[in-house]
């Protein structure tokens, strides 16, 4: 998935090697926190690594994302069966998404293909006349509702985000949506997954690793995957404008006044013994604000390193292919 300040390639070697440098090679007995998870891939990378993770984020799409890929970690059986079924089922042509986000439904917005819409809205019902019938359980709800917003988004017809949608259908939205499996990591540990407002959950978890990848600037990720949260929660709402936007919940982190007091009161009430920041020399705060504001509750340190910029339309214009991405590092 195209996601906004994805850590994908930091994850194979700069965040695991800066944190196996600070705290061990050996984390098998500590309690890892992503609490900005977004996708889970920080999460995901330490799944096998320590004890026990803590995902959270408070967007619901990112919540589903997680509850499969953290949570979920002993096999799921006939869960290709299930797949298999909703790659079959009967198309609807009175769904949400296909009303709502299909030229043919709505006469207007394009996010997906009338086709596509139509099997999304079709496998979204499914799944959920499934829990309710108690045909399936929470696990395999969550493996398969993961794998149909995965599925989605690779035939959006959008620039990257949802911000907006695309005049014409490009090529990859132009193909027939194909739900694939999202695979998740099997192994003995329980792991678990919030959807809360980060600096009200950390006054009430604990853990020895806590990693903060929180918003840099003041794009609100509400509004640039709503239709993400459209999909996972299937509420009906009543669409805003040109786009089609939800209701969302706009985090301080996103907002120069308030973002260092936000991020003060996290650090602050952070009952970890280690705490890494990533954050880029473009953000709302600069380097020294974090040191400042860091440097008051124990031992400071910052590792750096080179990362190509995300391409989505709303940065087109900047020039720069890279970012400088900065891992804040406090022991407590």
């Amino acid at each position: 998935m195209n996601y906004i300040g994805s850590k994908l390639k930091l994850c194979s070697d700069f965040l695991p090697q800066t944190i196996s440098s600070t705290c061990g090679n050996d984390l098998s007995n500590c309690t890892f926190c992503d609490i900005f998870a977004g996708t889970g891939i920080v999460g995901r990378t330490f799944k096998s690594k320590v004890k026990k993770v803590i995902s959270n984020d408070i967007e619901y799409y990112s919540y589903i994302l997680n509850k499969n890929y953290i949570e979920n970690h002993r096999p799921i059986e006939n869960k290709a069966k299930y797949i298999e079924e909703l790659n079959s089922i009967p198309l609807v042509d009175d769904g949400f998404i296909y009303k709502n986000y299909c030229l043919g439904g709505s006469g207007e917005r394009q996010y997906f293909s009338d086709y596509n819409g139509k099997k999304i809205d079709s496998a979204r019902k499914k799944i959920e006349s499934w829990l309710c019938e108690q045909s399936i359980d929470y696990n395999l709800y969550y493996y398969l509702l993961c794998s149909l917003l995965e599925s989605a988004d690779k035939v959006a017809n959008t620039a990257s985000v949802y911000g907006a949608y695309l005049k014409k259908l490009k090529k990859s939205a132009q193909q027939e949506l194909v739900i694939q499996g999202a695979e998740f990591e099997i192994n003995e540990n329980q792991h678990i997954v919030y959807q809360m407002d980060a600096n009200e959950l950390i006054k009430e978890i604990s853990g020895d690793i806590l990693y903060l990848d929180p918003p840099y600037n003041a794009r609100q990720y509400g509004a640039n995957y709503h239709l993400l949260n459209t999909i996972a929660e299937y509420k009906p709402f009543e669409p805003r404008g040109k786009t089609g936007l939800r209701s969302y919940t706009k985090s301080k982190y996103c907002s120069k006044n308030t973002v260092k007091e936000e991020f003060e009161f996290l650090i602050k009430n952070a009952n970890f013994k280690y705490i890494f920041l990533s954050y880029n020399n473009e953000g709302l705060m600069t380097v020294d604000e974090i040191e400042s504001i860091m440097g008051k509750y124990g031992h400071y340190d910052l590792a750096q390193t080179s990362y190509q910029r995300f391409k989505a339309d709303s940065n087109r214009f900047n020039k720069s292919d890279s970012t400088i991405e900065y891992l804040h590092i406090l022991t407590k």
